[in-house]
C-alpha cells in the first residue's frame, strides 16, 4: 500500500531543510516491520512543495508504527508540524493495473 501526502513548506524553512529531516526520519521509521522505502518528489513549477510517497506492506503494517517511540522522529515531526502545510491525500492499495512501456528485448 501507499500513503501519499503533500509538503508545502513555510517561508523561513525551505525544501532541503525538509528533505534532511525527512530522509533522517524515514531511516529510522524503515526499520519497521513492512516498512519498504519512501520518495519525495519535487512539484514541478512550485519548488516549495513536495510529494511523499511511503510503501509499506499493508495498512496493518503502516497503523502499527509508532513514531512516538523514537525520540528523534517525534522532534523532526514536530518540528515539520511548525514548519509546513501537511495534507494528507490518502492510503492506496497497491496498483490493480499498469500499463507499461514494451522491454526493448519484447
Amino acid at each position: 500500500m501507499k500513503f501519499i501526502f503533500e509538503v508545502r513548506v513555510k517561508p523561513g524553512y525551505s525544501v532541503e531543510q525538509y528533505a534532511d529531516a525527512w530522509m533522517e526520519a524515514s531511516r529510522i521509521i524503515q526499520q519497521t516491520p513492512g516498512a519498504r522505502g519512501t520518495f519525495l518528489h519535487r512539484k514541478l513549477g512550485e519548488p516549495d512543495t513536495v510529494l511523499a510517497i511511503a510503501h509499506w506492506d499493508s495498512k496493518a503494517a503502516r497503523d502499527a508504527k509508532d513514531d512516538r517511540r523514537d525520540a528523534r522522529v517525534r522532534e523532526i515531526l514536530e518540528r515539520h508540524a511548525r514548519t509546513c502545510d501537511i495534507t494528507v491525500i490518502g492510503e492506496f492499495e497497491d496498483p490493480e493495473w499498469e500499463v507499461l512501456p514494451p522491454r526493448a528485448d519484447d
